[in-house]
């Protein structure tokens, strides 16, 4: 668990994002913004560029503070109780702020999102307002390529960026998404996207199987890291904070150096005109 971690300051344990953001030009949507606890601590980064990215789009978003753990790793454990304590409380924080959409940009943390109402079926308090809640949750990268993108983009770098898409298990088995991630990518100047060998094997994060199954799981992340590298990309772009963890613990391993970033990062980066730093 400790060769995981990236450097954590305490910078990493403080909100950077205002409770709202306006939306830059004509407002679209209105919107809900989910931090994850992964994501929030060690990718701060990936959440303040989504956020740049949906107001640029003409979403106006609304981060509550008490909106706390999305429940996932506890229900990947079978801690259903707290699982539940979690979700409610996610719920609760959402109340009355009128989103169309709840929006969020890690796949595990989306795939239960999205079990809400399975999660909370049982619960007459809150087996309704579960089901709602997750109807309006969308991955930031379906939702991006559900309502079209507004901003102009913009080359990343001078020369051709030739990038490797790296498919979550959350996302493509769990949600269903793999060409979304895709499209958008494409629509950036200058950027080639590069199909990996066997680009639906996991990571071997999956959740707490890392730490519960080391040795498979180097197994499988060596060959996942092996097919991103060999895919000829001198960028990896990852939806997953726990993938991205696993292959950049991979690549060094096997002293590999390739760039590796989350799509709405270079999303960011391309409508904001700046250019791509690894």
């Amino acid at each position: 668990m400790e060769e995981l971690l990236p450097p954590v300051t305490a910078q990493c344990f403080s909100d950077n994002l205002p409770e709202e953001i306006p939306a830059q030009g004509e407002k679209r949507y209105r919107v809900g913004m989910i931090l994850g606890c992964v994501q929030r601590v060690f990718f701060s980064n990936v959440n303040e560029a989504t956020a740049r990215v949906l107001s640029a789009n003409g979403c106006e978003i609304v981060v509550p503070r008490a909106q706390g753990c999305c429940s996932a790793l506890p229900e990947h454990q079978g801690e259903t109780a707290q699982a539940q304590a979690l979700a409610r409380q996610m719920i609760d924080s959402f109340e009355g702020t009128n989103v169309d959409y709840v929006i969020i940009n890690a796949a595990g943390c989306g795939h239960t999102l999205k079990e809400y109402g399975h999660i909370l079926a049982d619960d007459p308090a809150y087996a309704k307002k579960a089901k709602a809640f997750a109807e309006k949750v969308r991955d930031v990268q379906e939702f991006l390529a559900e309502v079209g993108l507004t901003a102009t983009l913009h080359p990343l770098q001078e020369e051709p960026l030739v990038t490797v898409y790296q498919d979550a298990c959350h996302l493509l088995h769990g949600q269903k998404i793999s060409r979304q991630p895709r499209q958008l990518l494409e629509q950036i100047p200058g950027l080639t996207l590069r199909e990996p060998l066997d680009a639906a094997l996991c990571c071997g994060s999956a959740g707490v199987y890392n730490m519960l199954q080391p040795e498979v799981a180097e197994e499988l992340w060596q060959m996942k890291a092996t097919n991103l590298v060999n895919s000829g990309a001198t960028l990896i772009a990852s939806s997953n904070p726990g993938c991205s963890l696993q292959i950049k613990q991979s690549l060094e391993k096997q002293c590999k150096t390739v760039a590796h970033k989350h799509p709405m990062q270079l999303l960011d980066l391309s409508i904001r005109n700046q250019q791509l730093i690894s």
